[in-house]
């Protein structure tokens, strides 16, 4: 696997030697101080180029870059839409194990570039142009306070959703159930993202999709945490939406009392009551009497 350095030689070699490449820039977990280092990192890399349609006129240009296991250009696919505008991507693993994400953004869009993520960094400024930049920090993606309304929402949205995981594992909709699970796992994520950041002052990230959430919780919640991740089986699903909920339940009822909020107990109970009455109605029952 190549080094650091050697990787960095050469993003700043071919940028120093290419004209149209007025600045490099560079975000991401490479640049923040608080994230483990390890040999997944990316280098997340940002071209501040002039001319853009002669890069894309030649999508072999980054060849440069070494031998790909795989590339994606996330803008130059159908399936998915283009969220980046006028900027180009190409996502590159090498045969090395080394990944570069690269980004071509247009010379006149270098100053939002600067403010847009406080982990940004600036490697080569060919004009001395581009703007003196704070130390970087992640101090955008830390979890954030919530309001009554944010909070209420959350508990709202969890106890809806879980309503479809019940009518699908009813319907012997799998796949429909486990999605569904998926959306009030998001909730209770939520949840327990403002329980650790009552308890160390709001003033952390618990990093992308959760992933440093384990540091933070004590190893009986994190336990019930990864219960939560069923098997496709319509009785472990069934289990473990209870465990959710019960999960759900007694963490934001820890949160509201901390930060004094209103805890809807009457909407949780109700919907309780629900599930259970779902879970043991039979399959083929032509109507629902919940009354």
């Amino acid at each position: 696997m190549r080094s650091e350095k050697e990787i960095m030689d050469l993003v700043l070699r071919v940028a120093e030697e290419d004209s149209r490449v007025r600045a490099v820039g560079m975000n991401g977990s490479r640049t923040n101080p608080n994230v483990p280092k390890d040999p997944f990192r990316d280098y997340d890399i940002a071209y501040l180029v002039t001319d853009m349609q002669s890069f894309l006129d030649d999508p072999d240009w980054v060849d440069v870059f070494g031998e790909r296991i795989i590339m994606q250009m996330p803008e130059d696919m159908e399936l998915f839409p283009n969220e980046l505008g006028n900027r180009f991507s190409y996502l590159m693993l090498f045969t090395d194990g080394s990944r570069i994400d690269l980004m071509l953004i247009p010379l006149e869009e270098k100053d939002q570039y600067c403010r847009e993520d406080g982990l940004t960094v600036i490697l080569l400024d060919k004009d001395d142009v581009l703007p003196a930049l704070p130390q970087p920090t992640d101090q955008e993606y830390w979890v954030q306070k919530p309001s009554a309304q944010c909070f209420a929402d959350c508990c709202n949205e969890f106890w809806w959703t879980s309503t479809y995981v019940a009518k699908g594992l009813w319907r012997q909709e799998i796949l429909y159930a486990l999605d569904h699970l998926n959306l009030v796992r998001a909730m209770l994520l939520k949840m327990l993202e403002w329980k650790v950041g009552i308890e160390t002052d709001f003033s952390l990230s618990i990093g992308k999709n959760a992933k440093f959430l384990n540091r933070y919780l004590d190893e009986n919640t994190w336990g019930r945490l990864l219960l939560t991740y069923p098997a496709a089986d319509d009785e472990q699903v069934w289990n473990v939406l209870f465990q959710m909920t019960d999960l759900f339940e007694q963490t934001a009822v820890e949160v509201a009392e901390q930060i004094d909020f209103s805890y809807i107990f009457a909407e949780a109970d109700n919907v309780k009551r629900y599930l259970a009455y779902v879970q043991h109605l039979p399959s083929g029952a032509k109507e629902i009497d919940f009354s």
